[in-house]
């Protein structure tokens, strides 16, 4: 049996075992990302991941042929190797004092650029040499290329999904100290010589490593997250603490807990008491809801607060309530006179609080005109009665980042059609950061109101606000003389201002502005001076007729849909110089677009350095002067459209499925499993089809495209269609939407190394893959942003058609028989 043939077989567990850990490791680093700092930076994970496993291919073409005489000893060390590099990589991360604060602040950005630096000092070392560790699998095995890809695409499926189960139990700061022991098992089929000192050296490397995460494990909340101040208040305690792979929840028990809702300064003339103390839930350090304190929700502050108007307007409603607040929500709107309220609660360990309680905060008891379901509204409408009032918690678009979904135009048409004669939807806007933010929902709420058949929005509409908060009410009849009447004494009463309705004089005299909201210039970061003013009031006729508004010059105020689902999305990219300009008033909601524009710039500079190599060291990357030059522009093109186009649908998938579960964890969990695995299970196919690459590639990619066009035409009304499935069920649709193209999406990578020839053609190929991976990432959340989801998805087919006209199919083996091969067979 020859040296070759031995190898094969057994290099494949250890490298299942790197692969499976190494994800995990990126999972385990996002999630400590997005609790102990903000999860917008948690890209930097996935940048850093790609490059490290780009460099390495570089590194491994360029001196591929004493990284082949060195083989047998690199990966017996590369066990070790690893596991110090990820227990140092961890702790050191921990240790940085990133604070993206100060990275908005033209006074403090410049160290924190170091920090980031920091970040890929720390992390690197380890992507880079799991990423020699994986290409070395490909190089010692390039006659077996589809069974290696498939075993590193199912390790890394399968590390995916065991980390998803460790989250059910183990805290986000110490997922790392579990990963290490899979790490470490690599060293047990390490074969050769070198076999006993890499289990002895191994070992040696995970005690120091485990001791070193276990008792100096530094990581915690910054101090800029929210839970940071109320945790550290004299008396602060934490009741109750929970792990899930949807967020780390603590309930706490601090003086500053109350409901947070909108009261008017006026609630002690009103005779109203003000909110209550409360216990406050926290998910990865946010405020998501405020916890009732036995006794249970108490709701006498309701005639006070900005929501109670439809309450008014409308006797003894029917109401869907979208967010309980905890139970506050649903206590108000029985207080203000709801004859039936259908509370939804998507976000899970807030409908379990008030299915069975938490800690010490009770649970909401089962009452007779209440009626609570885990569910998000866009489901619960479509099978619901008729309802009288559609009420939206000023909280619940933040609670769950799938909770977005439920104020895109979409949506709103749908509360509309659900409506009885003379119903309302009541939809909340916070102008805390961006008052703009009110004007993207009124050209929503224009959208939803013409999809839904009512030609002349602006007799429909209605809105008021208070100095944080603004309300838009919606009905399917025109407001009419006495409806207004009624919201003007019930902002008078209460010192809100109203902002719209129809027929309304921004110029009359007797018009009182309560609140002052001076309209800002984002070019000239300025506040215009002059009397009390209401910037959306100015503007907010001319959206509703949509007409242009100067605010449209400076921000993106297009209406929100479920193809481009991101409300905290206005920043104009294109005017990126005065963006820069005014960092410091940005929201950290609006910091997403900028990190993916700052890690896009980086991935640009990296795959251009990849592509170059052909250009310093032509002979390595060739296999010989015969070796047609045409072969390496080809792949130029193949590998990097490989790259591009897989994550392109990952993405894709992704967002459909946290549509579809009402949970974006969870979905970005069951999508990153299932592509991996089938697409192991596509590159075992590949395998067996190398002799006739073309028919294979072109079945494969035939799949992936007409599934792209299937998928963009016929997905969204048969999602909307299974929204009101059980959970199981839909999780196992989408598992059925995703496998075929998956599988598909499993046979060109290999098929297109398999054929790459002998010399440094392969771990660059390999490089090229990962380098345009770090380009696809953010690539496409800024397609997403501009275009649309569909518009990825579709990018994603032209990509494949690009793949399959450039697949490099002149192969000139070669292989190792032309190379010094190693003393004994690496096992």
């Amino acid at each position: 049996m020859s040296a070759r043939t031995e190898r094969a077989p057994t290099v494949l567990i250890p490298l299942f075992l790197v692969s499976f850990s190494a994800l995990g490791y990126e999972i385990a680093l996002t999630r400590y990302f997005a609790v102990a700092k903000w999860s917008e930076y948690g890209y930097w994970v996935i940048s850093i991941a790609m490059v490290g496993f780009a460099l390495s291919g570089v590194v491994l073409a360029l001196f591929r042929d004493a990284c082949v005489q060195k083989a047998h000893w690199l990966l017996a060390a590369l066990p070790a190797l690893l596991v110090l590099a990820a227990a140092l990589g961890f702790h050191f991360t921990a240790l940085n004092p990133f604070n993206p604060l100060q990275l908005q602040n033209r006074a403090t950005w410049v160290p924190q650029l170091w920090n980031i630096a920091g970040y890929y000092g720390c992390l690197l070392p380890f992507f880079f040499l799991t990423g020699t560790f994986v290409g070395l699998s490909f190089i010692l095995n390039d006659r077996q290329i589809g069974r290696v890809y498939g075993y590193d695409l199912t390790g890394a499926g399968c590390g995916a999904l065991a980390v998803l189960g460790l989250m059910y139990a183990v805290p986000p700061f110490h997922l790392v100290p579990c990963l290490l022991l899979p790490l470490a098992a690599a060293a047990v089929w390490t074969g050769g010589r070198w076999r006993t000192a890499a289990i002895a050296a191994t070992l040696v490397a995970l005690i120091a490593g485990e001791a070193l995460l276990m008792f100096s494990n530094a990581a915690s909340f910054n101090d800029f997250k929210a839970i940071y101040a109320p945790l550290h208040t004299p008396g602060a305690r934490a009741l109750a603490t929970l792990t899930r792979p949807g967020g780390y929840y603590m309930l706490l028990d601090d003086f500053t807990e109350r409901v947070d809702t909108d009261v008017s300064n006026n609630a002690g003339l009103l005779g109203v008491p003000g909110p209550p103390q409360t216990y406050g839930l926290y998910r990865d350090g946010n405020r998501i809801a405020a916890l009732p304190k036995p006794g249970g929700a108490e709701a006498a502050y309701a005639g006070a607060a900005l929501d109670a108007f439809p309450y008014r307007l409308l006797p003894h409603p029917r109401v869907l309530l979208a967010g309980a607040s905890g139970g506050f929500r649903i206590t108000e709107a029985l207080a203000l006179g709801a004859s039936h309220v259908l509370a939804l609660e998507p976000e899970p360990q807030l409908h379990r609080a008030l299915a069975e309680g938490l800690g010490a905060s009770p649970a909401f008891g089962p009452m007779p005109r209440v009626s609570i379901a885990n569910e998000s509204p866009l489901a619960a409408i479509r099978h619901s009665e008729s309802v009288d009032l559609v009420d939206v918690s000023a909280e619940f678009i933040d609670t769950a980042e799938a909770n977005g979904a439920s104020l895109t135009a979409e949506a709103i048409t749908a509360y509309l059609n659900r409506l009885g004669p003379g119903g309302v939807v009541s939809l909340p806007v916070s102008i805390r950061d961006f008052p703009v933010y009110a004007l993207r929902m009124l050209a929503t709420a224009r959208a939803a109101l013409l999809a839904a058949g009512i030609p002349d929005p602006t007799m429909h509409v209605a809105a008021y606000r208070s100095a944080w908060n603004v309300r838009i009410l919606l009905s399917n009849e025109a407001w009419d003389a006495a409806r207004i009447a009624a919201l003007k004494s019930f902002c008078d009463d209460r010192s809100f201002d109203v902002v719209y309705y129809p027929g309304l004089d921004l110029s009359s005299p007797d018009r009182t502005i309560y609140n002052d909201l001076p309209a800002v210039s984002f070019d000239a970061g300025e506040m215009a001076s002059g009397d009390a003013d209401d910037a959306v009031a100015d503007e907010a006729a001319a959206m509703l007729r949509g007409e242009p508004t100067p605010s449209q010059r400076a921000f993106d105020l297009s209406p929100v849909t479920m193809d481009r689902p991101a409300f905290y999305s206005v920043l104009r990219l294109d005017r990126l110089s005065t963006i820069l300009k005014r960092l410091e008033i940005l929201p950290q909601a609006e910091i997403g677009a900028l990190v993916n524009l700052a890690v896009l710039a980086q991935a640009v500079v990296i795959a251009a350095i990849v592509l170059l190599i052909p250009l310093v060291a032509p002979r390595r990357i060739r296999a010989g002067a015969a070796d047609p030059p045409g072969r390496v522009l080809r792949a130029m093109l193949y590998f990097p459209a490989l790259g591009l186009g897989f994550l392109f649908i990952e993405i894709f998938a992704i967002e459909k499925a946290s549509l579809l579960l009402g949970d974006r964890t969870s979905a970005f969990a069951l999508v990153l499993t299932g592509m991996l695995i089938f697409s192991g299970l596509g590159s075992l196919y590949a395998a067996r089809r190398a002799d006739d690459p073309r028919r294979a590639l072109s079945l494969a990619l035939s799949v992936v495209v007409v599934w792209c066009f299937l998928v963009a035409s016929a997905l969204s009304p048969a999602l909307l269609d299974a929204l009101a499935l059980p959970w199981m069920v839909r999780a196992l649709l989408i598992l059925a939407v995703i496998a075929p193209v998956s599988v598909a999406l499993g046979v060109p990578f290999p098929l297109g190394l398999h054929h790459a020839g002998a010399g440094g053609f392969l771990p660059w190929a390999w490089a090229l893959n990962g380098a345009f991976s770090v380009v696809a990432t953010p690539l496409a959340n800024l397609i997403a942003r501009e275009q649309g989801f569909t518009a990825v998805l579709l990018s994603a087919a032209g990509i494949y058609v690009v793949a399959f006209l450039a697949f490099p199919s002149t192969r000139r083996r070669v292989g190792w028989q032309s190379l010094p091969a190693p003393s004994r067979a690496v096992d």
